[in-house]
């Protein structure tokens, strides 16, 4: 599959070209050749230890991201299957309030904009454990979700959300239609980076897909991904990293319009793309979507300016938060982490973080206290554990929620604590 548009390349300017790879990109089949940014080997991010695991060894794999030149898809190579990724899985959405509230009134506002109704059929892929779909129960609208991950599928299921556990892809779009029949809105929240087999998972979003139907999916926004340095967001399970440009390119070789989009502040920085058939003429394309792309096309999305930018700042903020912590030990602090999210073990494992910085960290899910980090062996515990500890910083690793977290451990500053932000560069709020 060739390109849609022409671009050059300076393989020597990128560095690190790996021809011998010959690693194919996930959409086009193009070889990957040009690096974007190489975090080293690391552990499976949600892969986190048991204390009677802490002498095993642990399997490491690449964090090298590498950049399409023909799509423009930034990708990492598939080198831990899908099924040993979400076999047993920690992350339950339901732990963020701020995640419900924004799963709420998302709910509230397609009902009334799309007018469902009991007679309607939702469908959501990565439905996680329920936390979006159980609004549209509460409404009265029939809905399904599909979750690969058995423990968190129950989880949804004990809410009264009826749960498929199955990869998504055209088989599983070929059986929900024979079972329940077309969706009228299909929701992909924070999945699409989670597909090693792209094509085959958008097929069969337009094979459920009713006619008149609408798709949206909600994404991190490559373009704030590297203009606020998100770096550690790239993990193994996140496959793939959209700008808009390339994820219109997806959707539009399946046969799927992008006729709108939006961009939202969650996950510092993610965009909803509303999708319909290219043969549904009821809707028109939005300026939103023209606007989006001109602005990514200034930003040099088909160019490789951007993406050499990135990878020089990766490297410059390691620097600066190894010598804040560095400092901060001198000088007789002690410090913890908050969160235990594949975000902050992506930046823990890099960094070269382990517990001579940090003492421990701390995670609402209890699925995760009493674990250990993997790669750094970090001690997971309750928050109420820095009320009895009293650290002098509060390492904030899902940086994502940092006003939750803020307002949630502001009793800190009752003795001086103070809350670090890692991410775009090092922050400490007092």
């Amino acid at each position: 599959m060739q390109g849609t548009h022409d671009t050059l390349f300076d393989n020597d300017a990128v560095g690190h070209a790996m021809d011998a790879l010959g690693l194919p990109c996930r959409f086009c089949g193009e070889p990957l050749t040009n690096t974007v940014v190489d975090l080293g080997m690391s552990p499976l991010c949600q892969r986190h230890i048991g204390r009677d695991e802490l002498n095993r060894p642990e399997q490491y794999y690449p964090l090298h991201v590498f950049v399409c030149g023909s799509c423009m898809l930034v990708q990492l190579g598939e080198y831990v299957s899908p099924s040993e990724l979400f076999d047993d899985y920690a992350y339950f959405s339901s732990f963020s309030e701020t995640w419900l509230n924004h799963a709420e009134q998302y709910t509230h506002r397609m009902t009334e904009r799309c007018r469902f109704n009991e007679d309607s059929f939702v469908v959501e892929i990565a439905s996680n454990d329920g936390y979006l779909l159980q609004y549209f129960v509460e409404l009265g609208v029939s809905v399904l979700g599909v979750e690969p991950a058995a423990n968190v599928a129950r989880a949804a299921i004990d809410k009264g959300v009826r749960t498929l556990v199955e990869f998504f892809g055209r088989r599983t779009a070929e059986r929900i239609c024979g079972d329940y029949g077309p969706a009228d809105l299909i929701i992909g929240n924070n999945v699409l980076a989670h597909v090693p087999d792209l094509n085959d998972f958008v097929a069969g979003i337009k094979q459920l897909l009713a006619p008149g139907g609408t798709l949206t999916m909600e994404f991190p926004h490559l373009m704030q991904l590297f203009e606020q340095n998100q770096f550690d967001t790239i993990y193994h399970e996140h496959f793939s990293y959209f700008s808009f440009t390339t994820a219109n390119r997806v959707f539009a070789a399946h046969g799927i319009t992008l006729f709108d989009v939006e961009e939202l502040p969650t996950h510092g920085g993610s965009l909803r793309i509303f999708g319909r058939h290219d043969t549904d003429v009821t809707r028109t394309v939005a300026d939103n979507v023209t606007d989006l792309l001109s602005r990514e096309q200034e930003w040099g999305v088909d160019t490789m300016l951007p993406y050499v930018a990135f990878a020089e700042k990766v490297g410059r903020t390691k620097r600066e938060l190894l010598s804040f912590l560095i400092d901060a030990k001198r000088d007789g602090k002690r410090i913890v982490g908050y969160g235990a999210p594949g975000k902050g073990n992506t930046l823990l494992n890099y960094c070269g973080i382990g517990r001579d910085f940090l003492d421990y960290t701390v995670d609402l899910n209890p699925h995760k206290q009493g674990m250990f980090t993997p790669g750094t062996h970090i001690p997971i515990l309750h928050p109420d554990h820095i009320r009895e500890t009293k650290p002098d910083y509060l390492l904030i690793l899902p940086w994502n929620i940092t006003a939750e977290i803020m307002k949630q451990m502001d009793h800190i500053s009752a003795w001086g604590g103070q809350f670090v932000v890692p991410i775009p560069e090092v922050a400490v709020y007092g």
